[in-house]
């Protein structure tokens, strides 16, 4: 940047976009000073190296929200637990299916444990079925990422959300609301 640059000569462009040519690094310091701007090295191993004229301290700030904007856009998929028993009440089996949608539908994977004690260990079917069953309630809106397997005590399994059907809500949430919005607009007028 700026007197930093060492190359006797640089290929210059312009602070709007445009080709200036191949210039003495005197000249090129000269030009940006006029405009009250920064010179910068954008192409270091370019034959003559390729500066630019433009505020270096914009260049930066703009960067650094673009970074933070990308950031903003990746998608963080947590691994959510939730822990079943084999004689489960139905009203605490919907219950914890209910999680287990909001977890989904958050774009989160889920592990769902089915935990046995003592003498319930002989039957393990009876987790087998809680988690087939979940998997059927829930339909669509899972994919079964790890089948079930018998860990110890625990009999595991991993479930993630179905992007295509998560998309198809999102777009059917945002039609209703459009067409709350015009409902809404068409009584007021």
């Amino acid at each position: 940047m700026n007197d930093r640059i060492r190359a006797p000569q640089v290929r210059l462009v312009g602070a709007d976009g445009q080709q200036i040519g191949i210039v003495s690094i005197q000249d090129a310091l000269q030009r940006a000073q006029d405009l009250d701007l920064d010179l910068v090295e954008v192409a270091p191993q370019a034959n003559p190296p390729v500066c630019r004229i433009m505020d270096y301290g914009k260049f930066k700030y703009e960067r650094d929200v673009r970074q933070k904007e990308a950031r903003k856009k990746q998608s963080r998929t947590g691994l959510k637990e939730i822990k079943f028993r084999p004689k489960i009440d139905p009203h605490d089996y919907a219950t914890k299916k209910g999680h287990v949608t909001r977890f989904l539908q958050a774009g989160n994977k889920v592990k769902v444990t089915i935990m046995f004690r003592g003498r319930e260990m002989a039957h393990t079917d009876l987790g087998r079925r809680i988690l087939d069953r979940l998997v059927s309630d829930l339909g669509e809106l899972v994919v079964v990422e790890a089948m079930p397997k018998q860990e110890g005590r625990n009999m595991i399994m991993v479930i993630s959300p179905n992007r295509r059907h998560l998309d198809g809500l999102a777009k059917q949430r945002a039609q209703e609301a459009k067409a709350v919005g015009t409902a809404v607009a068409s009584e007021e007028g």
